[in-house]
């Protein structure tokens, strides 16, 4: 066979087409445009920072009303008792949540009247009235509780000039200070109710001393005690009762 007919037989391979151009469809193109667009952005920013704002709904409670206070000072009075888990953690937090909602009460009805209510209504449009409105009230209440030496701290950590007015101390600046004041005046609530709990304890531990009983563990003998004596005096009214009141 001849060369020739060699080449002949063999097959030539083709050249190598070119991938098609990848085409883009205007439906999605046109939706790609308005995603992008000023205002779609705007309302995606807004739907972010309000899903923010309610992620972060339980620290705010937490930070801005009575609740830091009540809690603290709810936790030293276990303490003291020494009753170990009794009221149980569910209890106490539930109990601080009600007494939070019954002092903040007051505050959360102005809230509503200046600011929720006028923008249902249409009076108020702007995000940012509305904000401002509603931090009024709130303002207002960790300004009556809020220590001048705490305050002044966190103005001269954050280096702002000295303020005039309340309007001119921002939030971000009110909202420490005031935690610092709540937490000042809980450990000061704290070490009172300290004081007639550890009595028991000394009183019961020279007692066993004196009898020899060095062995038995004086918070078993003094816990009863504790106990009745916090009942007779009716401990848990003059406990709440107290706290109310260190807020008006």
């Amino acid at each position: 066979m001849s060369a020739c007919a060699v080449a002949q037989a063999v097959p030539v391979p083709s050249a190598p087409t070119a991938p098609p151009t990848p085409t883009v469809d205007n439906a999605v193109l046109r939706n790609v445009q308005n995603f992008l667009a000023p205002q779609q952005i705007s309302t995606s920013l807004s739907i972010v920072l309000l899903v923010t704002v309610l992620s972060l709904a339980p620290a705010i409670l937490v930070m801005t009303t009575s609740f830091t206070r009540i809690i603290v000072v709810l936790g030293f009075l276990r303490q003291a008792m020494a009753t170990q888990q009794s009221p149980p953690n569910q209890v106490l937090i539930g109990l601080a949540l009600f007494l939070t909602f019954f002092i903040m009460a007051p505050t959360y009805q102005e809230v509503n009247q200046k600011a929720i209510q006028p923008y249902i209504r249409g009076e108020i449009t702007s995000q940012q009235e509305v904000m401002t409105a509603a931090l009024e009230p709130i303002r207002t209440f960790m300004f009556k509780q809020v220590n001048p030496r705490d305050l002044a701290l966190f103005i001269e950590i954050a280096k702002l000039p000295r303020p005039n007015t309340p309007d001119d101390v921002p939030t971000l600046v009110l909202v420490p200070g005031f935690i610092l004041s709540e937490l000042r005046i809980a450990f000061q609530i704290g070490f009172l109710i300290y004081i007639p709990f550890l009595i028991i304890d000394m009183v019961v531990a020279s007692t066993l001393m004196a009898m020899g009983m060095l062995m038995l563990p004086p918070v078993f003998v003094s816990l009863p005690f504790k106990i009745i004596m916090f009942v007779l005096a009716d401990g848990w009214r003059l406990m709440l009762e107290s706290l109310v009141q260190s807020f008006q």
